[in-house]
């Protein structure tokens, strides 16, 4: 299936508008995190657990699942194919392992705005929130950017079959026509 040029380019801008929003919006998720772990102050920490709790839910949540979902539509529509070239095959992987990673940590940070929303000034300075996460799918979002700007080359063997089957149809139809 080949998309049209209007809708290859709307699901193009669909897709980057997520994928550089989830990356913004991890920004923002560190910032509160950091905050959580420098503050002295008990009113901004529980601010910072409250925040990080909706960030999570209602801007990372649906940026990565629109993110997985638009660029496994835009690869579907595109001669790049979704299991073609080794590029977009680490990019969905990574972007699989993400979007999981995310939806585990919503419990745990839900809890821990929960805890922030009840407790006293001197036991709000002893939460942390991780720093570990946010991090790291920083870190692989960032990997995932990389590899759809650059595109390396280089054909998963599937790709390779595809490659060498348009190849083979290709010369018979140059070879049929007078």
């Amino acid at each position: 299936m080949t998309m049209t040029p209007p809708l290859r380019k709307f699901v193009l801008a669909v897709h980057l508008t997520s994928s550089v929003g989830w990356i913004g919006a991890v920004v923002a998720y560190l910032a509160l995190a950091v905050a959580t772990r420098t503050s002295q102050d008990a009113q901004m920490v529980r601010a910072a657990f409250l925040a990080l709790e909706l960030i999570t839910r209602f801007v990372l949540v649906p940026l990565a699942l629109a993110s997985l979902l638009t660029g496994i539509v835009q690869s579907l529509g595109t001669p790049w194919g979704l299991f073609r070239h080794y590029w977009v095959l680490i990019s969905l992987l990574l972007t699989i392992i993400a979007t999981l990673v995310l939806l585990t940590r919503l419990e745990p940070i839900s809890f821990l705005a929960g805890i922030a929303a009840e407790a006293d000034s001197a036991d709000l300075l002893a939460l942390e929130a991780d720093l570990l996460h946010p991090v790291g799918g920083l870190l692989v979002l960032l990997v995932i950017q990389v590899l759809n700007v650059y595109k390396p080359r280089g054909l998963t063997p599937y790709g390779w079959r595809k490659q060498q089957e348009r190849r083979k149809q290709h010369e018979q139809r140059t070879v049929l026509q007078p």
